[in-house]
Formats: structure tokens, C-alpha cells, sequence
């Protein structure tokens, strides 16, 4: 994992899983021009014959040559020509042999552009944009990749924040569109993250244990790890769960019918209930449980449900009591049978 240490430099950490634990297997940073504060944003990228490269800066773009073991590099850090419009974040990566360096574009506001080469180490030529600059967003750091043959720009935004205050801080989540190319490997642009409609790759298959963290939207939400020192520690809880507040998760497919719903809760007071509705948090309700007082414990709740077949987004409805109606309970998993 490549990180910044703002005004530091570039930290590596490795681990024998992406859960960590991480360790610093060189103690001290893997880059540090010390002269400046450019040493932030790496991207890494391995080509086909093994050679790593990793890119970073703003406003500047820098790029060494890592070697075999990832936590060290050969030859000296090359400060490359500047690209038009950009400023910082950049994501380098291979497609039907093009490289591509796709950054967020000039602040303020910014957007996504890109460049292309038929080298990893340049020239690079401006292409355009993924994503025009605009006031909706800023520090719009791309991440590309094909997935099951489509190809995703993955991005960032602050919708969710400004949904509670106009005012601006540092706060951004994480939005994605589908991304297209033209036959010379040039990118579509795209318009703002909310603008784009994502097809789903495939159905959801609510027959197995799911995580309550899964969601396609939910607002007012937090997680909490469930045991930090377990071996399953990067198990999250869904907690900070208030009277109508919900989960969605979109394409589900019952396929025939589902007959119960069972739910592992833990709920310190009065608790609540689940409304299991689908298309909407206020479409048809086929069943409802009561998470009660479970002493901290997580317990297994379950109730049979309407037996409605076929493909449905998925929303499970908080309710409180009327001695109740914030913090109800904390979620761990689900699972229709």
C-alpha cells in the first residue's frame, strides 16, 4: 500500500492480506524530495513484462521504476514534461496497449482528465476529459478498471456531505460511472458522477449470508468494527441506525420466493423494527421483525415473509418504538431462506 506522509513523502506498507495487518518494511519513506511538498498521490502499475512504475505529484508529475520487491526502486526520480490540465491524483494503467494517465484536472473546481502514451514512461499526450471540470466536485481523483467487460471510472464527490451543510471541508465519498472508448482507445467523456446511470453488473443473490453493510444507498448510516482484535477483524457492524432511515440493495432476485428473512441484531435498549419492503422504502411490505433487548449480544432474529418471486431492489425500513426512535440497534448480516 502506497500512501503520502504530508510533507514526508511516499510511505509503502505491505501485508499478507489487503485486511492488514500492515508493517513498514523499510522504515522511512520510499520517496522524499525533501526540497518541496510535491510527494503525494502514488499510483502504482505493473506492465506485462514485470517492470513496476509508480507515479505521483502535484503540481508536478514524478515517476521512478520500482524493482521486483515493491519497496524499492532503481535509477533516479524523473520529473516528467507537464500535462495539460493537470494537477494532481494521477491513476496510470494499460489498455489493448495504450497507457493511459488519467488525474484530477486543474483546481479549482476540477475534474477528470487524461492523457495517453504507446510508452510507460512517455511522451504523454493530453486527450481531454473523462469528466469536465465543475462546481460539484473537487479533489475528483480518478481510479479506472475493467470489470467483467465493462470499464468503470471510479471518482469523488461531496453529495452525500452537502445533503447536510453547504459549507465546504474535506469530507468526499466515493461515486462510479460506466466508461466507454472510442475505437482509438480515446475515452468518452462522461458527465458528473449524478448524472450517469450504472447498469448493474448481475443480480443479487439474497439466498446466502450478507454482510448488512451491502448497500446500494443508505443515509444517516455508520459502521463500527465488530471486534477489532477477532480474526475476522475487518467485520463491520451497521450502527447509528434512526427511525426511518433504511438500506437499499438494488436487483435482487427472489427467484421463486423467499419464506423467511432472518437478521443478527444486537440492540442495548428498546430496539425497533424491520420492514422488508421492495421497489421502494414505501413499496409493498412482505414481512417485519422486532430486534428486542439482546444484552449487547448479537442474536438471530426471524420471521417469515411474503413469498414474492422475480427481481426487486430490496429495502429494509427502520422503525422505532415510542420509547425509541434513534440509535435502534447494530446490524451484522441477513439472509432470506
Amino acid at each position: 500500500m502506497y500512501c503520502p506522509i504530508h510533507g514526508n513523502g511516499i510511505g509503502v506498507l505491505v501485508a499478507d492480506s489487503p485486511y492488514g495487518p500492515f508493517k513498514d518494511p523499510i522504515g522511512k519513506p520510499l520517496v522524499w524530495q525533501k526540497e518541496h511538498w510535491y510527494d503525494i498521490d502514488p499510483t502504482v502499475f505493473i506492465d506485462d513484462d514485470g517492470q513496476a512504475y509508480m507515479y505521483w505529484g502535484n503540481p508536478n508529475i514524478y515517476m521512478v521504476k520500482l524493482n521486483e520487491d515493491m519497496i524499492s526502486y532503481s535509477g533516479d526520480i524523473v520529473m516528467m514534461p507537464h500535462i495539460e490540465d493537470y494537477q494532481e491524483g494521477p491513476w496510470f494503467y494499460k489498455r489493448n496497449g495504450h497507457y493511459y494517465l488519467a488525474f484530477a484536472s486543474t483546481c479549482c473546481p476540477e475534474g477528470i482528465g487524461y492523457a495517453m502514451s504507446e510508452s510507460p514512461t512517455g511522451p504523454w499526450n493530453y486527450k481531454g476529459h473523462i469528466m469536465d471540470h465543475t462546481v460539484r466536485t473537487r479533489g475528483n481523483h480518478p481510479g479506472i478498471i475493467d470489470y467483467k467487460g465493462r470499464s468503470y471510472c471510479f471518482g469523488q464527490n461531496y453529495d452525500i456531505f452537502r445533503l447536510q451543510t453547504s459549507r465546504h471541508a474535506e469530507r468526499r465519498s466515493v461515486s462510479v460511472a460506466e466508461m466507454t472508448y472510442n475505437q482509438d482507445g480515446t475515452i468518452k467523456e462522461l458527465p458528473y458522477f449524478h448524472d450517469c446511470t450504472l447498469r448493474q453488473v448481475e443480480n443479487f443473490n439474497p439466498y446466502r449470508n450478507v454482510e448488512a453493510e451491502t448497500m446500494a444507498w443508505g443515509y444517516g448510516l455508520k459502521t463500527t468494527p465488530k471486534n477489532v482484535w477477532a480474526k475476522d477483524h475487518w467485520n463491520q457492524l451497521v450502527t447509528d441506525i434512526d427511525d426511518g432511515e433504511y438500506i437499499m440493495v438494488r436487483g435482487v432476485d427472489f427467484g421463486k420466493g423467499a419464506s423467511s428473512f432472518q437478521v443478527s441484531a444486537s440492540c442495548h435498549l428498546y430496539g425497533g423494527t424491520i420492514e422488508i419492503r421492495l421497489d421502494s422504502e414505501e413499496g409493498q411490505c412482505i414481512g417485519t421483525v422486532d430486534i428486542t433487548n439482546t444484552k449487547t449480544e448479537l442474536k438471530t432474529f426471524t420471521t417469515e415473509v411474503k413469498s414474492v418471486g422475480g427481481v426487486h431492489d430490496l429495502y429494509l425500513v427502520f422503525k422505532g418504538c415510542h420509547k425509541q426512535q434513534r440509535n435502534l440497534f447494530m446490524l451484522d448480516s441477513w439472509q432470506f431462506k
